[in-house]
């Protein structure tokens, strides 16, 4: 049974029983979620081209002292870490107080925390695309220097606001124009929601979650570090540790 077919038959049981929901695209989920459906890897071909990026991966991490960090400075008026040019984000401290729903009761604490030089800290996308007519989600191996392993799955976009106005003086994200002017680009948007950070180590930091899906017949041009997964294989790669990045978890809670 076709991806199709088996949609066609599960709509007609949903028409049948009064169960069809207004959102159609509930449907489609529910069959992604059944098995793999995926036309372009197996999962142990994902699994194989991630640890491939791994190994390859050439970024080097290390721990320095924050007096060694290039660009970055302290603020001795304000009591704050910030970059030079004012952008990205500062490090700054906090103090909560009355917190009786917490560990320390009323006593409350002072800590540091993360805060953007904006609160709406960047955009977080998924590209959704069907292909042979299903759905596939486009993410990237990505490394980042925090992570466990350098490199994990991640969103087709994951950029903040600084990045995205090239504040760092690199180039400009990739796939970028599929989310600030999808209906110039001929896509439909799914999902568009201001979605919260932890807010134990940022400061009421919010992403702009979207899931973009693009025509059939769109060619896109990617670098190799993207690939298409189905719904299926993303959710099967959440159960492995550390494969998966929080924000692609959650772009796809809401499908």
């Amino acid at each position: 049974m076709t991806f199709e077919e088996a949609k066609m038959a599960y709509q007609k049981f949903l028409d049948k029983n009064d169960l069809t929901p207004k959102d159609l695209l509930r449907i489609e989920t529910h069959i992604e979620t059944m098995k793999d459906w995926s036309q372009i890897k197996r999962h142990e071909d994902v699994l194989e081209w991630l640890q491939d990026h791994r190994q390859k991966c050439s970024m080097e991490v290390s721990e320095i002292s924050l007096n060694d960090c290039k660009d970055w400075e302290f603020d001795t008026i304000n009591g704050l870490i910030k970059h030079k040019t004012g952008l990205f984000f500062t490090v700054q401290g906090l103090r909560v107080k009355n917190s009786k729903t917490r560990e320390v009761g009323f006593k409350g604490w002072d800590q540091p925390i993360l805060k953007e030089t904006s609160f709406n800290g960047g955009i977080i996308g998924i590209i959704r695309q069907k292909i042979n007519s299903v759905p596939h989600y486009l993410v990237e191996a990505k490394a980042e220097p925090g992570n466990p392993d350098l490199v994990q799955l991640s969103p087709s976009l994951q950029a903040t606001f600084s990045n995205i106005e090239q504040s760092h003086g690199g180039r400009k994200p990739y796939l970028l124009d599929y989310f600030t002017k999808p209906l110039e680009l001929g896509c439909t948007t799914l999902f568009d929601q201001w979605m919260s950070e932890d807010g134990g180590r940022l400061y009421n930091k919010k992403n702009r979650g979207m899931l973009v899906q693009i025509p059939d017949s769109l060619e896109i041009s990617l670098e190799n570090t993207f690939t298409w997964l189905s719904l299926f294989q993303i959710k099967s790669l959440i159960k492995q540790d550390g494969l998966v990045n929080p924000h692609v978890r959650g772009l796809i809670s809401h499908l």
